[in-house]
Order: structure tokens, then C-alpha cells, then sequence
């Protein structure tokens, strides 16, 4: 099964826990943007979307699909989302595409978190996958040093602006053993917009596909 039927496979799965006239929360990439184009014939059983970038609003809006803003919404009861990496206690490395600050905002204001992933993204210990930092832009060197203070090595992402107008750094080169503690640590650094772990709002459940179909991931 190729890596793309992985991430349809995931993505239609996923269309089983939308309930009728409830907000959705969508996130940002490849396997959500196979979710957003299963979601088109639903479009008049849900009130509306979250958009968690400005990429995924215009693929909702291309679709048919009513996009709400956060502001405007009173209770997301799910949001729905893919991850760069996922261990064994539902905590993700996330902001591949750049997306991660309005990604972790979603999240942190919906009731639930689907992570819908292939069997690539499940990892043992976090921290392969370089861990994105979003960062103010006349911050970046002095971040860049106090990652280095912190045993990490960081890359500035060049080209890339962040829909809130920053800039990633990349950080590559750590074993995250305590992801709540280094979240916590990175979030410290004057400068910083959003580390991109998310280990203190975690997934709730996590759907991974494989070679023999879709199933949920079990907890630690």
C-alpha cells in the first residue's frame, strides 16, 4: 500500500466521529487534505469549519465548505489533524507545513483531538523529525543561541513565512525524552511564538493506518 493510500485511508476514517451540525476543527497537510475533500459531501451535515491555516480555509472554501472563525465559535467539539511525529502517550511533533501556532490554538479549544496519521509517524522517543520552532523574525539568532544552550541544533527555515508572519527554525538533533518538560523550556525563550511539541495538549486518539488497514493506537 503506497504512503498516499496510507493517508486516504486515515483521512476517511476519520469521517466516522463528525457528529450532524457540529463544528470541525481542520488541520493542516497532506493526509488532512485528503480529510477535506471526504468531508465535501458532508458539507451540509456540519454548521461550519475551523481553519487552522490559511492554506486549508481556501481548500475548505474550494470544497463548499463553510469556514468559521475561532473567534466566532463558541465550543469545537473535535478537531482533526495530522502529525509530523506521534509516541506512545499520544504526544506530537507537529508543524511540518509551518502551521503549528494556529494548529495548537485549535487544539487547545477543541473538546477533542483526532490525530489521524500513517505507521511512518509512530515513533518510540520524539525528536527525529526536526522539532519546528515558530519565532518572532528579529528574535531568530538570539532563540538560535538558546536553543544551542539546550542541546539542540537549530536551522533557520529560509523562504518560509509563517501565516503570522514569523519565521521556523528547525530543530534538529534531540532526543526528547521529557516532552512536557522541553515544551515547557523552549516556551521560556523571550522571542518564541510556539514550540512545536504538543505534549501538554496531546492527542486524545490517534487512528494509524498500515498495509492491513486503519486502528487506533493504544495508549501507554
Amino acid at each position: 500500500m503506497s504512503n498516499d493510500t496510507k493517508k486516504q485511508a486515515v483521512a476517511r476514517a476519520a469521517l466516522e466521529y463528525i457528529e450532524y451540525d457540529e463544528v470541525v476543527g481542520v488541520g493542516t497537510g497532506s493526509t488532512v487534505d485528503f480529510f477535506i475533500e471526504y468531508l465535501k459531501p458532508l458539507k451540509n451535515k456540519i454548521s461550519g469549519a475551523v481553519a487552522s491555516s490559511i492554506s486549508t480555509k481556501e481548500k475548505l472554501e474550494a470544497n463548499g465548505i463553510r469556514v468559521l472563525d475561532l473567534n466566532d465559535v463558541a465550543e469545537i467539539p473535535i478537531y482533526i489533524d495530522g502529525a509530523d511525529e506521534v509516541n506512545s502517550n499520544f504526544q506530537l511533533i507537529k508543524g511540518g507545513g509551518g502551521a503549528l501556532t494556529r494548529e495548537k490554538i485549535i487544539a487547545s479549544a477543541s473538546k477533542k483531538f483526532l490525530c489521524i496519521v500513517d505507521e511512518s509517524k509512530i515513533v518510540d522517543v520524539l525528536g527525529k523529525f526536526p522539532l519546528p520552532i515558530e519565532v518572532l523574525p528579529m528574535a531568530r539568532s538570539f532563540v538560535a543561541r538558546e536553543i544551542i544552550k539546550r542541546g539542540g541544533m537549530p536551522t533557520w527555515r529560509e523562504g518560509l513565512i509563517t501565516d503570522n508572519k514569523n519565521i521556523i527554525l528547525d530543530v534538529n538533533h534531540m532526543d526528547i525524552i521529557e516532552p512536557i518538560k522541553t515544551e515547557n523550556d523552549f516556551n521560556q525563550i523571550p522571542g518564541v511564538v510556539t514550540v512545536g511539541l504538543f505534549a501538554k495538549r496531546s492527542a486524545d486518539q490517534v487512528l494509524v493506518s498500515n498495509d492491513k488497514g486503519v486502528t487506533n493506537l493504544r495508549k501507554d
